[in-house]
């Protein structure tokens, strides 16, 4: 009995053996086939990858040909560095594109309507940033029935930045110094092409002008590189060009406006009330806030004090940053990121504005 035992044991290890190695075997099995499919694949993608990379020689050889716009105008240009030879294709494809936009974009249908005034806006990014009818600009024209023409460039200054200087022959900014040196014929207005200024230079008549509004000094501000004025408290006074500061580009602007145009008024707006945000933080308003050269409201009691100079010359003052509504109060509802308006905070401040233009052309009103 004891060998029959042990008889089965051995046969029951057999087969335990034996089905073991028929387990290996179907995963080995399984395991070639599945490395057969991954190589099979490869394979298809090599072949893939081979078609593409013919098809891009291909097309790369028909470009060598000359049968590309790109070829062709590089060809045609004068040598130059190999710097500008790598940007030259960008450069063409954007003429292109402009040349494109320009040929899709049909004539404006001419204004015959009746206006009782034109008004020239001179401006940052607070007239300029909405060109819509909930934009300041066009609430203005609405609420005087005014042709308004917008010159306003944002992320410009009053003045004339540090390293720029007041040479007509090489002028290069878009300050307001420069927007206003470009209307009464001073410099090359090439540097206004592409920006709506340069349609307003072509367009417009600055003789039938009513009202030169002047709106600048948050920029100056945030520059923390502009002095409000070159004359400091004590009597000290900064090394530095008057055209180099917030009130003396003022200033200076003004007097180039009145004398070319003696019969036109100008409005001039202080900054109005501003807060500033480093992402969702409140870093300062413009009574707290002091990049070197004092706060925003000291910048806006500067434009008050030009304007006071002008008093008896038809220069008329905004105090935007008093009186324009604009506060902390209401900061929520009429500034959408601390510094420009919401729709409901440029109608309230376009509607201001608008009153006080209406008081002084319709004096007996």
């Amino acid at each position: 009995m004891a060998g029959t035992r042990k008889g089965r044991q051995n046969i029951n290890t057999l087969l335990v053996v034996l089905i073991g190695f028929c387990i290996l075997a179907i995963i080995e099995i399984v395991y070639g086939q599945a490395q057969m499919k991954v190589e099979r694949e490869r394979l298809v993608l090599e072949e893939q990858n081979r078609q593409t990379v013919e098809e891009l020689k291909e097309e790369w050889k028909k470009l060598q040909d000359g049968t590309s716009v790109v070829t062709a105008q590089e060809e045609a240009a004068p040598a130059g560095s190999s710097q500008d030879q790598s940007e030259q294709p960008a450069k063409v494809v954007e003429q292109k594109k402009t040349q494109d936009v320009q040929q899709e974009t049909k004539a404006p249908e001419e204004d015959n309507r009746n206006y009782d005034m034109q008004i020239v806006v001179l401006g940052d990014s607070i007239m300029d940033g909405d060109r819509t009818e909930s934009g300041a600009a066009d609430i203005i024209s609405q609420q005087l029935n005014a042709k308004v023409y917008n010159m306003s460039m944002g992320g410009t200054t009053a003045a004339l930045m540090p390293n720029e200087q007041y040479n007509f022959a090489t002028w290069d900014s878009r300050c307001l110094l420069g927007v206003v040196n470009a209307i009464v014929g001073n410099i090359n207005t090439d540097i206004f092409e592409g920006y709506a200024a340069g349609e307003v230079l072509k367009t417009c008549d600055f003789d039938k002008t009513d009202y030169f509004i002047i709106e600048y000094g948050v920029n100056d501000f945030l520059t923390g590189q502009i002095p409000n004025s070159r004359y400091l408290e004590g009597g000290d006074t900064l090394a530095v060009d008057s055209t180099h500061t917030y009130t003396g580009a003022l200033e200076d602007a003004i007097n180039r406006l009145r004398t070319r145009f003696p019969d036109a008024g100008i409005m001039l707006i202080a900054p109005h009330y501003c807060q500033v945000f480093s992402g969702n933080t409140f870093i300062g308003d413009g009574y707290s806030l002091d990049y070197g050269y004092g706060s925003l409201v000291t910048f806006a009691r500067g434009a008050g004090y030009v304007a006071d100079q002008f008093k008896e010359e038809g220069v008329i003052f905004f105090n935007a940053f008093e009186d324009s509504g604009i506060d902390a109060g209401t900061a929520d509802d009429y500034l959408e990121d601390g510094i420009h308006m919401t729709p409901l905070g440029a109608r309230v401040y376009a509607e201001k504005l608008s009153s006080i233009i209406r008081s002084d052309f319709y004096p007996e009103e």
